[in-house]
């Protein structure tokens, strides 16, 4: 079935600014809290959202088969549920309607009414019900670069990075959307040159540059996927700040990896864009190091070109880019990541999120997290406002950005922007 909503030359008749990230070609999905404080699935064309909920039940979607309460949940997990197939129709049905030459709803000021909304008349939830999280660490410049600081650099990379797409369990309560504040977290640390560990706030708090992609129901208990028929069960990509507290995770990550560290949040862009958006945007990847194994080897180009980048903002000034990175840098892409995933038999559900791992590039400026951009500490990070960070101070908030380019035609993400708080402190006397 070919992707007519990607086609190039098609214009809306909603207004989309130049450099937009959501022109028509984009038509990313999320769920949102519209002005009469009803939640419902929806997409956006640039500075307006289009409730689909509302959309459907007009008739819109006819010949489609869906149900009748698809977009009228707090969640897209049953869409999402539903199959490629169904994304398809749905985003190419989209396209149709918004194409500066239909007028079918454009010339319809009722239905108008009911289905369009200004962004500052909605509330971006969390997209998806998200049951399990998975965190990988597929960037060799990262982990390299991780392995430098911590270890010895010549021995940076463990004997198992380059054979398998290394990952971990993460903590799906504590994923917000953009827009919600984090508080500086405590837990144990282990002071320079101490025995003992003390309990206490942070003090290394770090931004993590990630993406993460989002998948349907794949696979039975005890059935594997292909590698080549990953992307079949991959709904689509969100930014993803992977907040870390790097004292706490020192301490803890012996023998069985991060924990308190990194589950106190972590957040995520609120708009979904699918794959189909981000074809035109395919790349080779980072050429394999080592032989895979036949399980991992893939056929075709499953690297994508996204631009990457963080900013920081201190309260009161003005956001200063400390970071600019690329999503193809990531040396195992996310079909061997799912396909590594699930050779073991593990069952993946719809709503399920991924993590890349820390998206680092090649140079120092394109490193994607503090502890490598301050390399320790070593070389503190200046801000446009004059003052210097080595890590995340309380009341900072961390932005990022993710968009693809190409012929004229751009697809983005928007953004994840995130404040930290200071320690939590209970309101109860």
């Amino acid at each position: 079935m070919p992707i007519t909503a990607n086609n190039p030359d098609r214009t809306s008749w909603l207004h989309v600014d130049k450099n937009s990230d959501f022109p028509i070609q984009n038509i990313p999905f999320g769920v949102f809290l519209t002005r009469d404080d009803i939640i419902t699935i929806g997409t956006r064309i640039g500075d307006t959202a289009i409730d689909l909920g509302a959309l459907h039940q007009l008739g819109y979607f006819e010949g489609i088969p869906l149900t009748d309460d698809i977009f009228l949940q707090d969640t897209l997990n049953d869409f999402i549920a539903d199959g490629r197939k169904t994304w398809r129709l749905v985003r190419n049905r989209i396209g149709e309607i918004f194409d500066a030459e239909n007028d079918t709803l454009k010339s319809n000021k009722q239905h108008k009414e009911v289905v369009l909304f200004r962004l500052d008349e909605i509330e971006m939830q969390l997209p998806v019900q998200i049951g399990d999280y998975t965190d990988f660490y597929s960037s060799k410049e990262h982990a390299t670069n991780v392995g430098t600081l911590f270890r010895d650099p010549e021995n940076a990379l463990l004997p198992n990075w380059l054979h398998i797409p290394v990952g971990y369990h993460g903590r799906s309560s504590s994923i917000i959307p953009s827009g919600i504040p984090v508080h500086r977290p405590q837990g144990q640390t282990l002071p320079n040159g101490a025995t003992e560990p003390v309990f206490g706030p942070s003090k290394l708090i770090d931004f993590e540059l990630e993406m993460a992609f989002i998948t349907t129901d794949a696979n039975d208990l005890g059935e594997p996927i292909p590698v080549n028929e990953a992307e079949e069960y991959i709904f689509g990509l969100v930014l993803l700040n992977d907040w870390s507290a790097r004292d706490i995770q020192k301490w803890e990550y012996v023998p069985l990896g991060p924990f308190l560290a990194k589950s106190f949040a972590t957040s995520i862009s609120p708009w979904i864009v699918t794959l189909d958006a981000l074809e035109p945007y395919r790349v080779e990847g980072p050429k394999p190091i080592k032989k895979q194994l036949d399980y991992l080897k893939f056929k075709g180009k499953k690297s994508y070109d996204i631009n990457l980048e963080v900013s920081i903002q201190p309260k009161g000034a003005k956001e200063t880019t400390v970071s600019n990175s690329n999503f193809k840098y990531m040396y195992w892409n996310m079909s061997q990541q799912l396909a590594h995933h699930t050779v073991n038999g593990c069952p993946v559900n719809s709503g399920d999120m991924m993590g890349s791992g820390t998206l680092s590039g090649p140079t120092p400026d394109s490193y994607g997290s503090m502890l490598e951009l301050s390399w320790r500490g070593e070389n503190p990070v200046k801000l446009k406002d004059g003052s210097e960070r080595k890590f995340i101070n309380d009341h900072d908030t961390v932005i990022m950005r993710g968009y693809c380019e190409k012929d004229g035609t751009r697809i983005g993400f928007g953004e994840v922007s995130t404040q930290l708080l200071p320690v939590f402190e209970s309101k109860k006397k």
